[in-house]
């Protein structure tokens, strides 16, 4: 039998509305398979490619190229099997009467971040998806739970996903007590008590895979895997340069030749992400928190917490995942490591956004088998 499929314009991260459609990647009458690029799609936080949901051939192209329509809009019709053009008419005329762009509906059923007060401070977080062993993303130095936006969705289809700001970070109370790992570790270890999860799989980002491996080292029963990326904790290097030059950015011009370290494509870096970034920089004890964490776990440029031998003991299976052109962290340190290691080319620091689709498999690949 056969199926027509509409392909739609996703969501990506809390705050996404409407996407541009940067360029089609697949042509009217080609085979895609299920997880295909099928068109680049833009928004104001990220530029990404929409993959496809189902296999079949792409009969038609309904958004133009430079577009721009609301998360939830027709962007194209992909047919598995036989269906004429008459038949593909009327499905994309009942899609276009009903649909409302930005009508609310799937944002108000949809899930939103939360608030909970763990030990006297406020801690942000956001889960979607239900059943199996729940995945806990851990974000990096700067970084908040957006960092995972097209991660999040992918990742939650038949699990419960939880991302978090850390302290210091995002929503989450800004106040550091010491700004060292176990105090990091001790909130993500607060939030899973708090969500009733006596065991997690892991996935932490540059920092946020120290507070990862630290968690694993404080409560090993708690953790049933690690997912890192880019991780520190692993070796000694680290770019201080670009920690130093991220504390002290104060505008646009002082903070974009930073950020475009974390990425292999600079044109990432574009106006709203910057003016987002000053703007938590600006918040009130940001500042502090960051110095904080810096001068603790960053001296002198160098990384002082060595947690190897949390990957050497094997007590939680691990997956290292490194851009093999990360400025920031050195790939070399995933040498030597009793893990399974994924070196992807060409990436940087932030592969977990520039390479979601790759980076996603990877994960759920992992996480199925433990």
């Amino acid at each position: 039998m056969s199926q027509i499929h509409t392909l739609t314009m996703p969501k990506w991260g809390l705050s996404m509305t409407e996407g541009r459609v940067d360029v089609w990647l697949k042509e009217e009458g080609q085979v895609i398979a299920k997880g295909d690029e099928v068109l680049d799609v833009e928004t104001d936080k990220i530029s990404s490619s929409v993959e496809a949901p189902f296999s079949g051939v792409l009969r038609r192209q309904i958004a133009r190229q430079d577009e721009t329509l609301a998360v939830g809009a027709l962007l194209g019709i992909v047919v598995d099997g036989e269906a004429s053009e008459a038949e593909i008419d009327a499905v994309v005329e009942q899609f276009q009467a009903a649909f409302v762009p930005g009508d609310g509906a799937e944002e108000d059923s949809g899930p939103k971040p939360q608030k909970v007060e763990l030990d006297g401070r406020l801690i942000r977080y956001f889960e979607r998806g239900e059943g199996g062993v729940p995945l806990v993303l851990v974000h990096g130095f700067g970084g908040d739970l957006n960092n995972w936006m097209l991660n999040h969705e992918a990742l939650a289809a038949g699990r419960r996903v939880v991302a978090l700001d850390l302290p210091g970070h995002g929503e989450s109370t800004k106040q550091l007590e010491r700004g060292d790992l176990d105090e990091l570790s001790g909130v993500v270890l607060a939030l899973l008590d708090h969500l009733d999860i006596p065991a997690a799989h892991l996935v932490g980002h540059s920092m946020g895979g120290a507070v990862s491996l630290n968690t694993a080292r404080l409560a090993p029963e708690r953790v049933r895997s690690l997912t890192l990326i880019g991780s520190a904790g692993l070796g000694e290097d680290i770019n201080g340069d670009y920690l130093q030059g991220f504390v002290e950015a104060a505008n646009r011009n002082a903070l974009k030749p930073q950020l475009v370290q974390l990425f292999s494509n600079p044109e990432l870096v574009n106006r709203q992400m910057l003016e987002d970034m000053l703007k938590y920089k600006r918040l009130e004890g940001v500042d502090a928190a960051l110095r904080m964490l810096v001068s603790g776990l960053f001296t002198e440029g160098r990384q002082q917490l060595d947690l190897r031998h949390v990957v050497q003991e094997g007590q939680q299976p691990v997956l290292l995942i490194w851009g093999s052109d990360d400025a920031i962290i050195p790939v070399n340190h995933s040498a030597g490591l009793k893990a399974q290691v994924e070196v992807l080319p060409g990436q940087a620091h932030m592969v977990q956004m520039e390479a979601a689709e790759q980076v996603n498999r990877l994960i759920l690949d992992f996480v199925q088998q433990h």
